[in-house]
């Protein structure tokens, strides 16, 4: 994420031990460590909701399709269309035994 090498993580922390001190140092790395949790957390959570709205995004598209496929099976009757497939089909299809 950061691409912070070996060195460079040594020197950072060869400062914050010069800065803060030793005594400070474990309690300081606790809260960081504690707010990056926190900071990986709500950046899953916020993943999962996107993820989900454009789950959510998807069916309801999907369902406006089927409205629209619906709305023109209305305007075309289905049974006269089915016998001229079915008429047109069966004078091409060959027969299996």
């Amino acid at each position: 994420m950061f691409d912070i090498g070996f060195w460079e993580l040594c020197l950072v922390g060869l400062i914050s031990l010069l800065v803060i001190g030793p005594q400070q140092l474990p309690k300081v790395a606790r809260i960081i460590g504690f707010w990056l949790g926190k900071i990986n957390q709500l950046s899953t959570q916020v993943k999962e909701e996107i993820k989900e709205e454009l789950h959510q995004e998807e069916i309801q598209q999907f369902l406006n399709k089927q409205n629209e496929l619906s709305e023109l099976n209305e305007l075309i009757p289905l049974d006269s269309a089915e016998k001229t497939i079915n008429d047109t089909g069966s004078k091409n299809t060959p027969t299996h035994k």
